[in-house]
């Protein structure tokens, strides 16, 4: 398992290997009762603090997106959890404008950001290996 963690980010360590783990399950890549590192191991690997690890795992299981079996390890769940957090969801949609705004000023069209949407979508359904082509040409 390969995480990959931009210390320069304005996002925090355990938020970054959060949504990698989230991804990594949409895309198939992380299995149902998949065996997890454990925190030992990730922090090692990625040469990050064990509770920067540790806080991530947390919020996972918090979420119902892994469990731990104590003395066996941390597991992909079966059935990851679908919900609707109201207070999540605005978070989401202000980031989404604030992205928008900043994709306009960057002279970004209407039609490149909804084609982006679209490779995203598919890419988390599996039905593409590579990131949006479009996506290079502006980065």
């Amino acid at each position: 398992m390969f995480f990959q963690i931009d210390p320069r980010s304005n996002t925090p360590l355990y938020e970054q290997i959060i949504q990698q783990v989230k991804e990594m399950c949409m895309k198939g890549v992380l299995k149902p009762d998949e065996k997890l590192p454990s925190v030992r191991e990730l922090s090692a690997q990625m040469v990050i603090n064990p509770n920067t690890v540790s806080k991530a795992y947390q919020e996972l299981e918090r979420q119902g997106i892994i469990h731990t079996l104590r003395g066996r390890g941390t597991f992909i769940s079966q059935d990851v959890p679908t919900y609707s957090d109201p207070r999540r969801i605005q978070e989401m949609k202000q980031s989404l404008k604030q992205m928008i705004v900043d994709a306009r000023y960057a002279g970004l069209s209407k039609q490149e950001i909804l084609t982006w949407l679209e490779e995203f979508y598919e890419e988390m359904e599996g039905n593409s290996d590579e990131g949006p082509a479009s996506l290079k040409d502006h980065s």
